[in-house]
């Protein structure tokens, strides 16, 4: 039986089994792999470039559009890699960093959303003290604490994982490298250290999942206690596109690691992995534009301004297009 000293390389799951399929699959993961690009490209080129979006809520979300621009990053590029070339390899070393940002990033996001909620929570429950609690340095700390977590998270599971001996071959049932699929080349007396880990970390997200289901309850009540139906409108407006993004995120990631064995498979997996690593960071750019009327006129301003630049010509609305 293979250990891991011997392994050099992985071999990843392939998209489809026929040459014709696995070009259309190349074609479908570049246009979302485009999507998101300029979907979070735009979000992070609006929100740096527009002054009046510098306030807390913005600064988190330019935060997430990074986070979701490195995690599509991770497992795409390779993805349409194997697609095009019709190959499965990836080298050990490629594998662990993979899982290492991989895990780094959607780590990163969680801990971001659980503060993006509190910022919410801030906002609408304690409007006088906001500017106190959320100044620009909560802020930067916060933001770094989101991204210290996702690191450390990351450098526990990656080195435990990978310091696991290898017996089951070098076969990975996914297209990107994942703990659980790595758990299952382990041997079978060995991998006990990494699910105390994997036990940890879900005690850790059980615990930002309830601290974001108490902050909306209490935020829901505020905002029902609103005499003007101006003010509750305008703070869902501020609070559903964010709490879409949980609910998509968070659903997801469950649904992908709390799932049944009796309905895992290969096809089940592959599908559930595609869902929660592609669909939130391509949907979110448009959750948060969708209901959020700053968000839509900067990227409209921002839009305007590369199109007039481009062509030399003055500035003009895209509604008088």
């Amino acid at each position: 039986m293979p250990n891991s000293s011997s392994i050099s390389e992985f071999l990843l799951l392939p998209l489809a089994d026929t040459r014709q399929l696995q070009l259309l699959h190349f074609w479908l993961l570049l246009g979302i792999y485009l999507a998101a690009l300029l979907g979070n490209g735009l979000i992070i080129t609006t929100i740096a470039c527009d002054q009046r979006l510098h306030t807390p809520m913005y600064f988190f979300l330019l935060n997430l559009a990074l986070l979701d621009l490195g995690c599509i990053s991770t497992t795409l590029p390779k993805a349409m890699a194997n697609a095009l070339w019709d190959t499965r390899a990836i080298s050990y070393a490629g594998c662990a960093a993979q899982l290492f940002f991989f895990l780094f990033l959607i780590s990163a996001e969680f801990s971001l959303l659980t503060v993006m909620s509190y910022d919410r929570y801030v906002a609408i429950c304690k409007p006088l003290h906001y500017g106190t609690l959320m100044d620009s340095r909560a802020c930067v700390t916060m933001a770094a604490a989101a991204w210290g977590a996702g690191l450390l998270n990351s450098l526990l599971h990656t080195a435990s994982t990978f310091s696991l001996p290898l017996c089951q071959g070098n076969v990975v049932n996914q297209f990107f490298c994942e703990i659980p699929q790595i758990l299952k080349l382990a041997c079978s007396d060995s991998y006990l250290r990494e699910v105390v880990f994997l036990i940890f970390s879900a005690v850790l997200f059980f615990g930002c999942f309830v601290f974001i289901v108490v902050s909306y309850v209490q935020i829901f009540m505020a905002v029902l206690r609103m005499p003007s139906e101006q003010g509750r409108h305008k703070a869902f407006s501020t609070c559903l596109p964010h709490l879409a993004v949980v609910s998509l995120f968070l659903s997801s990631g469950f649904f992908a690691y709390l799932k049944p064995p009796s309905v895992s498979s290969s096809s089940m997996d592959l599908m559930v992995a595609l869902l929660y690593s592609m669909v939130p960071p391509t949907l979110n750019p448009i959750i948060y534009s969708m209901r959020n009327q700053e968000v839509k006129d900067a990227v409209r301003k921002v839009i305007n301004k590369c199109v007039s630049q481009t062509f030399d010509c003055p500035s003009f609305g895209i509604h008088d297009m």
